[in-house]
């Protein structure tokens, strides 16, 4: 289990840095923020909500962190300089870290405290869910800042 714990903590962290690199690789504030052609979603956005997702199902519901997350204003919210992006990003880090670090084997096999999809997952489940839905994320905002 040790195993586990040690990838899912370093491949959350590989993938969230990868997120504050996308981030600092745009041009320019504006572009962060810009949604070309048939985007929806601008780097800025997408980046809130990873960050949501994680402090919510990982820091609130598995370490406790009181995190309330407030989901409409991942998508509402404009125009936060990058700075403010990477600090919420280092913070959803050091959250993600501390809080699977401290999940013990038993913890992993449990049900996730929370259904999915009106169902009951275990915590390992989950997990790689939420790893699947960063890297999807991820993805897009790569996809966002060359254009699209």
């Amino acid at each position: 289990m040790e195993i586990l714990k040690s990838t899912l903590v370093e491949m959350f962290d590989r993938e969230l840095a990868k997120l504050a690199e996308e981030i600092n690789l745009y041009p320019d504030e504006a572009s962060v923020w810009a949604l070309p052609g048939t985007i929806l979603n601008s780097g800025g956005t997408l980046c809130l909500h990873l960050c949501g997702n994680l402090k919510h199902f990982i820091g609130a519901t598995l370490g406790n962190t009181g995190y309330v997350r407030i989901r409409d204003v991942e998508f509402s919210a404009r125009n936060i300089p990058r700075a403010g992006l990477q600090a919420n990003i280092a913070e959803t880090r050091q959250i993600v870290a501390d809080t699977l670090s401290n999940l013990t084997e038993d913890d992993f096999w449990s049900d996730f405290p929370l259904e999915k999809h009106g169902r009951n997952v275990s915590t390992t489940y989950m997990l790689l869910h939420l790893l699947s839905h960063l890297n999807y994320h991820l993805g897009q905002v790569n996809y966002h800042r060359r254009g699209g």
